[in-house]
């Protein structure tokens, strides 16, 4: 696929990047996650967020070897090493019992964003990774949650961010993330289509090298609409936007119908996909790469990236959970920090 990750734009660094990584709900498969990428050479130094007596009992359940060492940001950053982590402390609210939730531990886990994001925001950070969170049980605990995505941007105030899955040969954007499936169609707007597009490609050209890329974008109906038959958001919104597009010389096919527009995907035609909801362009994404496939928030001033997958509860504390698409969030992330 042209542009892929393995061609990513680089920039020269004259230091080690540094990358936080939050180590999502405790509960969950988060802190395995980032355990196991202690038995493997880094070219960046890696610091999780998050507590570490946690993750010191996490490891012990797991029969990893691990020194956990107190993170210091006024130490140069060294590439990490197999058997060691780096941990800035976070502690816990409540008790943590692996598989099992605890909202009383939300909080926690909203703090370890904030430290993050804010390290990247100081430029202390380079890019941060997020293991996943579980975000029903925030929201149980009182606390205003969407996702990751909208609350980064809120931290970051960024006016639109962007979500975009990666896999070695497919690239899906959204245009809605997460939202109920019937207030999507409210917010498939001329305006929105048109900043989302050019984020999108701005991207693809900036993070990925990709100089005029080329972007298909889906209808929100089936078959496109059907000529207005099966509904005209095609004719009266998406078509005319991207138009507009064009007309600033940005390449872009569609309104596609979304049931057959990725069955030529792997011939390279075009350099990412943008669908109208999270629904309608992920189960493409997840079944072809599930457990390898990257999020990316694009329209952030910061790097961020994460795995592409829940918290999966039942296998916490087993060792059975993939790590694929935790190496490969890192991986992603310490290329676009300009790290070859």
């Amino acid at each position: 696929m042209p542009g892929s990750d393995q061609t990513l734009h680089q920039t020269a660094r004259s230091s080690t990047p540094r990358i936080a990584i939050t180590t999502g709900e405790p509960s969950g498969i988060g802190p395995d996650l980032v355990l196991s990428l202690t038995r493997l050479d880094w070219p960046v130094q890696i610091v999780a967020i998050g507590d570490s007596a946690m993750l010191g009992e996490r490891a012990a359940a797991l029969d990893i070897a691990v020194s956990i060492d107190a993170y210091s940001a006024t130490q140069a950053p060294a590439a990490s090493k197999p058997g060691s982590l780096t941990v800035e402390e976070i502690p816990l609210d409540s008790e943590c019992i692996p598989g099992v939730l605890n909202a009383g531990n939300a909080r926690y886990v909203i703090r370890m964003l904030e430290r993050a994001c804010q390290g990247c925001i100081d430029g202390e950070f380079d890019a941060m990774l997020t293991a996943p969170v579980h975000k029903g049980i925030i929201n149980d605990a009182g606390i205003p949650f969407s996702g990751h995505t909208e609350f980064l941007a809120e931290m970051t105030g960024s006016a639109l961010p962007v979500m975009m899955l990666v896999t070695d040969s497919l690239r899906v954007a959204l245009l809605t993330t997460h939202l109920p499936l019937l207030a999507g169609p409210g917010k498939v707007t001329v305006n929105r289509i048109e900043s989302t597009v050019r984020i999108l490609h701005d991207g693809l050209a900036r993070l990925f090298g990709i100089p005029d890329p080329s972007i298909a974008v889906l209808g929100l109906n089936p078959h496109a609409g059907e000529s207005g038959h099966l509904g005209t958001e095609e004719i009266e919104i998406i078509a005319p936007a991207l138009d507009r597009l064009r007309s600033d010389g940005i390449r872009l096919t569609g309104p596609l119908p979304a049931d057959t527009a990725f069955t030529g995907h792997t011939d390279g035609r075009y350099d990412a996909y943008l669908a109208m909801y999270h629904d309608q362009g992920l189960p493409v994404l997840k079944t072809e790469g599930f457990g390898s496939a990257v999020n990316i928030t694009l329209g952030l001033p910061i790097i961020r990236t994460s795995v592409d997958h829940g918290t999966a509860l039942d296998l916490a504390a087993t060792g059975t959970a993939d790590p694929g698409s935790m190496v490969a969030a890192l991986l992603l992330a310490a290329r676009l920090a300009g790290q070859p």
